[in-house]
């Protein structure tokens, strides 16, 4: 009888141990912000050199320890869109966005039939345009056609577990305040499923403004692009730099850091050289900048591989 009590006695404190306010972590912590197995490679499928395909891409992932794949394509890809899938599945790395067009065509919807098929649930990034409004008529009209075109998008997305992402790629669509009213007029609409990802290489624009722009984000962004950053750089030639190459790099890291916001973080090849060679450089400058986030020193600033200072213009 006395063992019979210990042992209720330790399912008792089992029980409210489990069920106790402090919740359990089961598997691996998350990894940190910036931790290479929350980096998700962007703009390497019809942005490489070497012009690898669906296996060669997810095999040189995996040698680089990058978890995750934000998966660009063009028409070309459209037949090894299955390919690709398995590819990834057999190295182990996550299919964590996928570039979508900007309406419901059949091209989307056989995006969406592959993500069933594969059952996958990621994110869709979706892009548009627009020249800026002048009058608040004219932005609440712009508003609500936005959200009429995104909402079957994210409604069909929805069914299978996906999330829609509005991505900055200029104009008016590109700034995040209206990212924002968009995303507010479809939740009125019971569509729940969209929020942001963020791209620094489109955002030269935000420099002045960027820790302003975080804290309004933050609530509704799913994902971040990093890139290294110089002020004016898109109009001299340095649009797309290696992190660490650029100025501002470690001031905007610290913002992105001690915003507390934690998401995927892509760094992207968006050139026409190697993808694993810009990768690679993308990495090293992480390497570079994340002990100066501490104040500790970390020796000489790397040298890319895929990247040359363009030389100055000519003074004529």
């Amino acid at each position: 009888m006395k063992n019979l009590t210990c042992q209720i006695r330790f399912l008792f404190l089992l029980i409210i141990l489990l069920c106790g306010n402090t919740p359990l972590t089961w598997g691996a912590p998350a990894p940190g912000l910036f931790a290479k197995a929350n980096l998700v490679a962007w703009c390497i499928v019809p942005f490489d050199a070497k012009k690898r395909g669906p296996e060669e891409r997810a095999a040189m992932l995996e040698r680089m320890h990058i978890k995750g794949l934000a998966y660009d394509y063009r028409a070309e890809h459209i037949p090894t869109f299955d390919a690709e899938m398995e590819a990834l599945k057999r190295h182990h790395i996550e299919l964590t966005a996928w570039w979508f067009p900007g309406a419901l065509t059949d091209e989307a919807k056989g995006i969406l039939e592959v993500l069933k098929r594969h059952k996958l649930q990621t994110q869709l990034w979706i892009t548009g345009g627009g020249e800026p409004t002048k009058t608040p008529e004219n932005q609440r009209a712009h508003v609500e056609s936005e959200a009429a075109r995104l909402k079957p998008i994210a409604q069909e997305a929805a069914k299978i577990g996906c999330t829609v992402a509005l991505y900055n790629h200029g104009g008016w669509f590109g700034e995040p305040e209206n990212q924002i009213e968009i995303i507010e007029r479809l939740k009125q609409e019971g569509v729940m499923n969209v929020g942001i990802v963020y791209n620094q290489h489109h955002g030269h624009d935000h420099l002045e403004r960027f820790a302003a722009l975080m804290r309004k984000m933050k609530p509704h962004l799913v994902a971040f692009n990093l890139n290294g950053m110089t002020r004016g750089g898109d109009k001299v030639g340095k649009k797309i730099l290696p992190l660490g190459q650029g100025e501002l790099d470690l001031g905007l890291l610290k913002t992105l850091r001690d915003s507390g916001w934690h998401g995927p973080v892509g760094i992207l090849n968006h050139t026409d050289e190697d993808a694993e060679a810009r990768l690679l450089d993308n990495l090293d400058g992480l390497d570079w900048l994340l002990p100066q986030l501490d104040g500790r020193a970390s020796g000489p600033k790397p040298k890319p591989r895929s990247w040359r200072d363009p030389a100055p213009a000519e003074k004529h």
